[in-house]
């Protein structure tokens, strides 16, 4: 399997599964490669490198337009757990979102899911990619060096990176998308995210795999709806921790509302991706795009009634 960043919350079902044995247990000796970035990851699934990719749903609408079809068949977060925060020491004097123009931003990756929030959070208030300076900040210990050095002004990022930032006075967060409220405000309704998804052709050659996969996905979150706070810190590799265990079920706390319940595709979730993919880069045309194409939910399906998700 694929990943990139996996010691993101957004990957936590995966870790959980992965960590409790899950895949063990329906038959699967799952090696997990983190490639750092969301384009390498699925350029291994499509050198045969990985067989599957844990990433985020938007780029099989990404792929797709390559002529390349890729489709997801188990969620793990139906948010994608950005949050949009301004340094405190770099714009003290920070009043709304037009104090951005001209100001570097820090994204996780210029491929990533932090950089489209961004980037529609700018459109709200009529400011293009143009008018700021994107800055690719990478994940966890770099993102927060480069906050607290000034190299940026403002960072979209994911958790616990933005909690820790936000805890600690470093930055004011403007815009979030960790709860089901804030991303309905920044991307006009449901946004999926992480989620599990493969070649059309691998999906259909390996059905048993699929749904073995998706097992253990849902059997982690069926075990998360219920995990206190000593489960989680039991089951997470401490090295996810940032050294900080509080600050880490904090961030926890943060996203739990984002992790999906049953690993099924929310309803309207590929048309909201659509929209806020083709409003931000203006290859991608709408028309051109076939959502069904892009989700399976047939093995969610399965597992939901297996595991009462």
């Amino acid at each position: 399997m694929a990943v990139s960043g996996k010691s993101s919350l957004g990957y936590l079902p995966l870790t959980i599964s992965e960590q409790l044995g899950y895949f063990k247990a329906e038959g699967l000796e799952l090696e997990v490669n983190d490639f750092g970035t969301a384009v390498r990851a699925s350029q291994a699934v499509l050198s045969g490198a990985a067989d599957v990719c844990s990433g985020s749903f938007s780029r099989t609408i990404e792929l797709q337009l390559k002529s390349q079809w890729f489709q997801s068949f188990v969620m793990q977060t139906r948010t994608p757990q950005i949050a949009f925060g301004v340094s405190v020491r770099n714009m003290p004097q920070y009043k709304n979102v037009t104090d951005l123009k001209g100001k570097k931003i820090g994204v996780a990756t210029f491929d990533s899911v932090s950089y489209l929030t961004a980037g529609l959070v700018l459109a709200r208030f009529d400011l293009k990619p143009s008018d700021v300076i994107f800055v690719e900040v990478g994940s966890a210990s770099s993102a927060l060096a480069a906050l607290r050095s000034g190299q940026v002004d403002a960072i979209s990022h994911t958790d616990p990176v933005m909690t820790m930032l936000e805890q600690k006075g470093d930055v004011k967060i403007i815009a979030e998308t960790r709860t089901l409220k804030g991303t309905i405000e920044v991307f006009g309704g449901p946004m999926p995210s992480t989620c599990l998804y493969s070649t059309g052709d691998f999906i259909q050659r390996h059905p048993n795999m699929c749904q073995a996969l998706t097992n253990a996905i849902v059997h982690g979150l069926k075990w998360l709806q219920t995990a206190g706070p000593g489960d989680i810190l039991k089951t997470v590799p401490e090295a996810y921790l940032l050294g900080d265990r509080a600050l880490y079920l904090a961030s926890f706390d943060q996203v739990r509302e984002s992790i999906s319940l049953d690993g099924l595709m929310p309803e309207n979730g590929p048309r909201t991706a659509l929209r806020a993919l083709a409003s931000f880069n203006p290859d991608i045309k709408a028309e051109q795009i076939d959502l069904v194409k892009t989700v399976n939910n047939a093995f969610a399906r399965r597992a939901k009634e297996r595991f009462k998700a």
